[in-house]
Formats: C-alpha cells, sequence, structure tokens
C-alpha cells in the first residue's frame, strides 16, 4: 500500500513508522526544521523507551503538490492540527478532486471530517481517531510515543457501498498486521465524540495548570474538573444529535485515570510556543453550547485566550 501521512507530528511519526516497518511505501508531508532533519536523516521513533529508526520520503507540502497527483496513493492520511484543516484543504482541493483516494482524518475534533467531505465527498471520507497514544516531537528527527497506539475510523458516508466497505476492511487488516490495532466503526461521529470526551476533559486543563493527565486525575481537585469538563462535552454532542450517555462518561473517565500519565498535546505545544489547538477542543463544545451550558470550558478557555 502507498500511503501518504500528511502531518509529520508524533502521531503522524509513529504510524509512519509502523506502515513502513511492515512493508507499505510511506510519504509524508512535513515542515520546518523537522522536514530538513527528515530529508537529511532516518526519523528516530522512541515508542515505550524501545528506539527505531527509519528513512522516509519526506516532502514539503508545496513539492507534493508540484510532484506528485494524488492518484499516486491508496491512502491519504490527514494527522496535521486541526486548525491547520481549512487552509491545506483550500490549497490541496484541485490536487485531491483529481483522484479517488480515500482520506482518512485523525486529527483531533469533532469538524475535521465535515471539512474533508465537503472537498472530495463523503463517499471518500474516512472518520478516524488515534486512541491511547501520546507522542510528540522531542527534537526535528526525534519521535516519542507512549501506548497501545490503537485506531478507531469509519465511513464519513452514512450507507458506504460494497467497495468501500471491502476497501475499509482491507485497511484495517493491513493495520494491525502492521502492529496498529485497528477497529471498523460504523458509528464513526460517536466514536469521535467520545474521544472528544478526553480532549476537552485533559487537553486544555493541563495546558492551563502544566500538569500531565496523571497528575490532573490523581489530584482530588482536577479529576473532579476533569470529569465535569468530559460532563460538558457530552451535553454538546447531545446538542449535535449524537447520544453520549453516561456510561461513555464512565468509560473515558476510567481510560484516562488508567492510562499512563502523558503530557497533552496542548501542553507541549504551549511548552514550545506553538498554536493550541483550542478551537477544535474546547471551541467544539462551545460552539455548540452556551456559556451556562458549559461554564468549566468556557472558564478555561478564556483564561488560556487571555
Amino acid at each position: 500500500m502507498k500511503v501518504l501521512i500528511w502531518g509529520a507530528g508524533g502521531i503522524g511519526c509513529y504510524y509512519a513508522m509502523r506502515l513502513q516497518q511492515a512493508g507499505h511505501q510511506v510519504s509524508m508531508v512535513a515542515r520546518g526544521d523537522h522536514l530538513t532533519a527528515l530529508k537529511t536523516a532516518p526519523l528516530r521513533v522512541v515508542h515505550n523507551d524501545e528506539a527505531s529508526t527509519f528513512k522516509f520520503d519526506a516532502l514539503s507540502e508545496q513539492e507534493l503538490l508540484n510532484e506528485h497527483d494524488s492518484s499516486d496513493f491508496d491512502l491519504i492520511i490527514f494527522a496535521f492540527k486541526s486548525s491547520s484543516s481549512q487552509s491545506v484543504l483550500n490549497d490541496a482541493k484541485a490536487w485531491l478532486q483529481k483522484s479517488d483516494v480515500p482520506v482518512l482524518s485523525l486529527q483531533n475534533g469533532v469538524d475535521n471530517e465535515p471539512l474533508i467531505a465537503e472537498v472530495v465527498g463523503a463517499g471518500r471520507t474516512l472518520g478516524g481517531l488515534a486512541v491511547r497514544i501520546g507522542a510528540h516531537i522531542l527534537e526535528p528527527g526525534v519521535v516519542e510515543s507512549r501506548g497501545p497506539a490503537q485506531v478507531v475510523l469509519g465511513w464519513w458516508q452514512a450507507n458506504p457501498g460494497q467497495s468501500q466497505i471491502a476497501f475499509s476492511d482491507q485497511l484495517c487488516e493491513q493495520m494491525n498486521e502492521a502492529g496498529i490495532p485497528t477497529r471498523y466503526s460504523d458509528q464513526i461521529q460517536v466514536e469521535l465524540w467520545r474521544k472528544l470526551l478526553i480532549n476537552n476533559g485533559v487537553n486544555a486543563l493541563s495546558a492551563l495548570t502544566r500538569l500531565d493527565t496523571g497528575q490532573l486525575t490523581t489530584d482530588p481537585v482536577y479529576t473532579e474538573i476533569v470529569y465535569r469538563l468530559m460532563k460538558e462535552a457530552a451535553r454538546a454532542a447531545a446538542a449535535d444529535g449524537v447520544e453520549i450517555g453516561l456510561g461513555d462518561i464512565e468509560d473515558m473517565y476510567a481510560l484516562i485515570c488508567n492510562f499512563d500519565p502523558i503530557k497533552t498535546s496542548m501542553l507541549v505545544d504551549l511548552e514550545k510556543g506553538r498554536t493550541l489547538e483550542l478551537d477544535a477542543i474546547t471551541g467544539a463544545v462551545l460552539s455548540r453550547l452556551s456559556v451556562q451550558q458549559a461554564p468549566v470550558t468556557a472558564l478555561i478557555q478564556r483564561q488560556l485566550k487571555d
């Protein structure tokens, strides 16, 4: 399988390593010093304290659009920040529309898939989420990741056809064979909202407090705030027509409490002076609820923006 991973952050690099290790041909879109490092030396990935190095075809966005067709790939994975979704899709619209290659989003938030579907159609859009993985760039060309790094994916189109089902079945099989625990869901919107429960619960709070997930969930005060933030995200899902029940909240709360302590992506971004994904996470909640309905989310977002 020829795979393009657009976004060479921690998660993109980890999955690129796994796929290439299994014999798939992987190209990656990167930028800045990280792109320079990937062009000149193998990528180093440290996962659960075990290190591996792999060489990839590293490209800038402009090199990709100028030198390749979208039909050169069997799958395109979006792994860049949600804040870049609209600009990337604007830049790559014509390029993406020249083929029928499926596009899989492994991004934070619940609003990326509708944007992708507007450009390539719901029949080419695979919603997806990375679960139980913490990954970030330590320095250009070096990535650290932790956790089993599971993937859940599903077609954005309500009733996928036989060819789509065959493709997703084969993709799940290939990803599992590559050491990426992957399952298909016919309720991908529910899965995305379940992931947002966690993201809304810990990401912004960790950036505000400078604490990792273990510190947040074991502190008697902060762990209650995490739970309240998850409940507010569940209310936003209901406002979006997606039923997220108490059992979902309990499941996601238990998951983050029992997961190895990690720095959230938002905390890492804050430490590195990068733009925070507030719009994709807290913004997704507050675009669907009033401040009175999501007071804790609103307070944390306001404090981070100030």
